[in-house]
């Protein structure tokens, strides 16, 4: 658990960064800030996307999980947990919901998570976690300086996910399996273009609503396999 805990350590200190560092710029610095990674995030999401073997089968993962995820409305119940945090930590941030979900969203999808979970959890390998903590911790700063604490929080779905990966790793092993990492991350990385997109204001996709196509690209590749 030593990789989830600093993972979840850095969301949280780079969210309290970008808060402080937030409160000292002008609108117009936050912006152009929220734009440059958004565009990054787009960036790194059709890296993700355009590296999967088999492009049709992460399309259609993504349409089956986003019929599903909008069935079963994923999405509206991560804004409810925001809303019951944001009551608990007296916000009266406008974004701090937002914050929440994006950044949820966001850290808990790709393949490091599954890869990192399981070092961890079964040898003890914390390097890839602690990899992500960083990009994690960089990405937090910028977020929350928009969108402030909102963003901190996404720690917990962190620990959550990754925690419950780490628990279960000698079950999950299987996860690394090259043809599953494949299709976790082309889809998620169209997940993570989606998230791009919703930072830059372009249009608002209820990419939490998604996630579920992560499921059927797992159960996908081990069935093709």
């Amino acid at each position: 658990m030593l990789g989830t805990i600093v993972n979840t350590g850095a969301i949280v200190a780079g969210s309290v960064i970008g808060v402080i560092v937030g409160k000292r710029l002008p609108d117009r610095l936050k912006e152009i800030v929220m734009q440059a990674l958004g565009l990054a995030v787009i960036l790194i999401g059709l890296q993700m996307a355009l590296s999967g073997k088999n492009l049709l089968a992460t399309i259609g993962c993504l349409l089956l999980g986003a019929i599903t995820g909008e069935i079963v409305d994923i999405e509206r119940g991560i804004e409810r947990l925001g809303e019951w945090l944001k009551e608990r930590a007296r916000s009266d941030s406008s974004t701090f919901v937002e914050g929440f979900v994006i950044a949820s969203v966001l850290y808990c999808t790709g393949a490091l998570v599954i890869v990192g979970s399981i070092q961890d959890g079964t040898v003890g390998d914390t390097s890839t976690l602690y990899l992500k903590s960083l990009l994690d911790g960089t990405f937090s700063v910028a977020l929350a300086s928009s969108m402030g604490m909102g963003v901190a929080f996404s720690a917990l779905s962190v620990f959550a996910v990754q925690g419950s990966i780490t628990l279960l790793a000698a079950k999950l092993a299987f996860l690394q399996d090259p043809a599953v990492l494949d299709a976790v991350t082309s889809t998620g990385g169209l997940l993570i273009v989606g998230i791009g997109i919703s930072i830059l204001d372009l249009k608002k996709i209820r990419v939490g609503n998604m996630v579920p196509a992560l499921l059927y690209a797992i159960l996908l590749a081990l069935w093709l396999r």
